[in-house]
């Protein structure tokens, strides 16, 4: 049974693969056929493995910005806002300080990349550990004021004279960060290595420190934690600063490794997925990786389904993504399985 319980993730996605593959046969595709686009697609070469990756490494950071909360009881829906401002200050940093060499250029904007996001998402912090607000509005709330700062930011303060797309001047060049040469023009680059660095850290800190053993505290029983002496406001706090932090460093990846420059709009919901990323990675950073690196595969996957079949699209990914999470989440299911299988078949 503890077997089963272990691989009970990897039951949940090949159950949400097979329903969402036979969603394709009614659609008049086959669903052989559309496998092998997308694994073809994802891991065909050193170019699509690097673009799996690529599409990966965001969501590594957004899905321990939810990861981290989670264990201290806390739902953390502000990725967004905390990434789009953490990518606006790692842009500022480039732009205000555009001489700055390697590799003191990249460590400088991501250090403000991760405070940024770590600033913004200590407000909803604050407010439920100190005044009883609950995260998940005020995170949602912030999002929209994120996305209303960056804007006026982008548009008025470091706004790109040579061009009329919603962009800041580019950051100089010892700020940027050099792709990975094995998997050719695919534009994954050293931010990968920070994403597993960080989720490595996630894991030493939550498992093997004090201070992540009272955040988990905290989330597994509040009044257990302030009999013990911990207060659950800091731990709080601190849960929603990292996961803020988290979220921030996409702006590593994105404004450094990828784009030179912020760009409004340029995150297609990475802070929402990472919910999802999570989600299916049971909030422990190996699973958030083997999570993102899924999601990464069928991101990459789907869009040659445009030109490789008549009847599908890439927005079976969107599909996909959502009958795996519908199979991970779906407790009850997987608890009345073991039961049946614990009485021989019976309940």
């Amino acid at each position: 049974m503890k077997f089963l319980e272990r691989i009970q993730p990897l039951i949940a996605v090949i159950v949400g693969l097979a329903l969402g593959l036979l969603i394709t046969q009614f659609a008049g595709e086959s669903p052989w056929h559309v496998l092998k686009v997308l694994a073809g697609s994802a891991f065909g070469s050193r170019y699509d493995i690097g673009m799996t990756l690529f599409y990966a490494t965001p969501l590594i950071f957004t899905g321990l910005a939810v990861a981290i909360p989670f264990h201290a009881g806390l739902f953390n829906i502000g990725a967004e806002g905390q990434l789009t401002l953490g990518a606006l200050a790692a842009a500022a940093v480039g732009i205000w300080f555009p001489n700055a060499p390697w590799p003191l250029a990249p460590l400088f904007a991501g250090l403000a990349a991760f405070s940024a996001g770590a600033l913004w998402a200590a407000i909803p912090g604050w407010l439920r550990a100190r005044r009883g607000s609950h995260e998940v509005i005020t995170t949602i709330m912030l999002n929209f004021v994120a996305a209303g700062v960056a804007s006026y930011a982008t548009l008025y303060l470091l706004k790109n004279p040579d061009s009329q797309n919603p962009e800041t001047m580019a950051v100089g060049a010892g700020y940027l960060l050099e792709h990975i040469k094995f998997f050719g023009d695919a534009p994954v680059n050293s931010a990968l290595f920070l994403a597993l660095i960080a989720a490595a850290l996630v894991g030493v800190f939550l498992w093997r420190t004090v201070g992540g053993f009272q955040l988990r505290a905290v989330g597994q029983g509040e009044q257990a934690a302030k009999t013990a002496g911990i207060d659950p406001g800091k731990m709080r706090i601190l849960a929603m600063c990292l996961a803020g932090g988290m979220a921030g460093l996409v702006g590593v990846a994105e404004v450094l490794g990828n784009a030179t420059r912020f760009k409004l709009g340029f995150s297609p919901d990475y802070g929402f997925i990472g919910i999802a990323v999570a989600l299916l990675g049971r909030n422990k950073p190996l699973g958030v990786i083997a999570a993102a690196v899924l999601f990464g595969a069928l991101h990459k996957g789907t869009i040659d389904l445009d030109l490789e079949t008549e009847n599908v699209t890439r927005d079976l990914s969107l599909i996909l993504q959502a009958l795996i999470i519908v199979t991970v989440s779906a407790d009850g299911l997987w608890s009345w399985m073991r039961k049946a299988k614990t009485n021989g078949g019976t309940l």
